[in-house]
């Protein structure tokens, strides 16, 4: 019956640039945010959609979004202790009261002015707060940190450094099922490259409430020019296993050891159930940036299912489940074919077969659904030196379709047990929105031209499309209310493959660390916008 899915009504935000994240509803109200200033609005869903409150953030304009990387947006809100959490750009942590928007408690957490920023979504498991930090292109050293819900700092655990600053066990936790060891991340870098290295939290986090973990992922190694940061560079490009009382890491592994390409390891973790290789586990599936879908079992770290989810990945023969690490190859090495060398032809490009729009599972089909990208890149490094709150990123990047084809992302289905795409849906651009998997069967996604779509989840199969006022990058959401099921989606394009047309200055193939050139088309099919589109059986 999506067929007949039709416009209930619709919200401008009154912001343009790129709206990522969903809408949440709570108790009859729906909690709406926006790209940087990052105003909340509560919708009042039993009067239609009137404006209940406003919250608008005071933030320096000047100071926070000339060091905000790949656009001014922001992932969303979470709830908790009739709190609503809003994670700033500026790493403002603020918690509003639900009923009446006010200010409950805040606290700024770091400093734009090092190029600390925000872009994701505060998370709330049980009776925590967690956040973390963007900033990898400024040489910020990634942390995520835990509040309880009175705004209490209760631990903050590191990406690099020395042990105790990670919350890592030498002896209890694990890499590859095996002991991390003393001083497992000082080991891989270069004298004191790690306070400056990166790895950066500004992903997505989940959380499994019978072990009492959570799960994420963290991103780059500072500079991107690989030769100046020679070793493993751990523990960014990571996915961490935590304790989530304590912060203590039980275990992590490294997708991309010594990155050369800025693969960030940041895109969610999907925690499931399934059978693999004829034994059940309880599953972390990861599609990482670098164009690997990870299987893991979320309890031990054992890494179960490492392939390939788009066949146009050149840069690795494949992943080794007895090592984890990669069979690379030499001629897409940047740091092999050195600085001021232009190493052409990598696939993905640096914005990854996926970056961070969340992919989706469902248990009827034991599927997963993945917006992905199709992009492919030239890459040169050249020499960088590190300033505070200036770019620290030393490399040159133009993207460009995959060989063999002109579009830019398809949308798939993956079995993660076997490590197999089962069918594969091509669009014109990257697919730049979250995923939203049903119990009737009907998969929703949105694409940067503007159209929200629906597919049957067996074969791909289209059967719904409606094009909203502006591209989307946000993720579809559905909620009931007064009987009724509804589907939602935030579209206002922008995000890195949309810079060109959040920043129309950005005019050189180059611009906007390199995804400019290959979504120059873009700007014939959208505009800029900031509009939530609600619909209705």
């Amino acid at each position: 019956n999506v067929k007949d899915l039709n416009m209930a009504w619709s919200f401008s935000t009154g912001v343009l640039r790129g709206h990522e994240g969903n809408s949440l509803v709570i108790d009859g109200t729906m909690y709406v945010h926006t790209a940087f200033p990052n105003i909340v609005f509560a919708l009042d869903l039993n009067n239609d959609g009137a404006i209940k409150w406003k919250y608008e953030p005071k933030q320096n304009y000047d100071e926070t979004v000339p060091v905000m990387c790949c656009d001014t947006v922001n992932r969303g809100l979470s709830y908790g202790d009739g709190k609503i959490f809003l994670n700033q750009a500026d790493t403002t942590l603020v918690a509003l009261n639900a009923t009446d928007g006010s200010v409950v408690w805040s606290d700024k957490r770091d400093d734009p002015k090092r190029g600390a920023t925000s872009t994701a979504a505060a998370h709330v498991f049980k009776d925590k707060v967690l956040v973390g930090v963007s900033g990898g292109e400024f040489g910020v050293r990634g942390y995520i940190q835990a509040y309880d819900l009175d705004g209490n700092v209760l631990y903050k655990a590191y990406s690099t450094g020395p042990d105790e600053e990670m919350l890592i066990d030498p002896v209890k936790t694990t890499s590859m099922l095996k002991p991390v060891g003393k001083d497992s991340s000082l080991k891989t870098w270069q004298g004191d490259q790690w306070k400056i290295g990166g790895g950066t939290t500004w992903g997505w986090y989940s959380y499994d409430k019978d072990l009492d973990m959570f799960y994420y992922g963290n991103g780059n190694p500072s500079t991107w020019n690989p030769v100046q940061r020679p070793g493993d560079n751990k523990w960014t490009m990571s996915l961490f296993g935590r304790d989530l009382d304590t912060g203590m890491a039980k275990w992590v592994y490294q997708m991309t050891p010594y990155d050369e390409w800025d693969y960030d390891g940041v895109n969610e973790v999907i925690l499931a159930e399934q059978k693999v290789k004829g034994k059940m586990h309880k599953t972390a599936v990861h599609f990482d940036r670098n164009g690997f879908g990870y299987t893991m079992d979320r309890e031990t770290g054992e890494l179960l299912v490492a392939e390939k989810y788009d066949p146009a990945v050149n840069w690795s023969n494949g992943v080794s489940l007895k090592t984890g690490r990669h069979d690379r190859v030499a001629k897409y090495s940047t740091a092999r074919n050195g600085e001021d060398v232009n190493t052409t032809g990598i696939c993905p490009a640096a914005l990854g077969s996926k970056d961070q729009q969340p992919a989706a599972y469902s248990p009827r089909t034991g599927l997963y659904y993945v917006p992905t990208n199709h992009v492919c890149m030239d890459y040169e490094p050249f020499e960088v030196e590190y300033v505070a709150g200036q770019p620290y990123v030393g490399a040159t990047l133009s993207m460009f379709p995959a060989p063999g084809g002109t579009h830019l992302g398809n949308f798939i289905a993956w079995d993660a047990r076997e490590g197999k795409i089962v069918w594969s849906n091509p669009e014109r651009f990257s697919v730049w929105s979250g995923a939203l998997a049903t119990a009737s069967d009907v998969v929703f996604y949105g694409t940067l031209e503007g159209y929200l779509k629906a597919v049957d989840a067996q074969t791909g199969r289209e059967l719904y499309r409606f094009k909203t006022p502006s591209g989307i990058i946000g993720n579809v959401n559905t909620y009931k209310h007064g009987g009724k099921q509804y589907v939602s989606i935030l579209s206002g394009v922008g995000g890195w493959a949309g810079i060109g047309m959040a920043i129309p200055s950005l005019e050189n193939d180059s611009d906007g660390l390199g995804a400019v050139g290959a979504y120059k088309a873009l700007s014939s099919w959208t505009n800029l916008g900031g509009v939530l589109s609600v619909f209705s059986l």
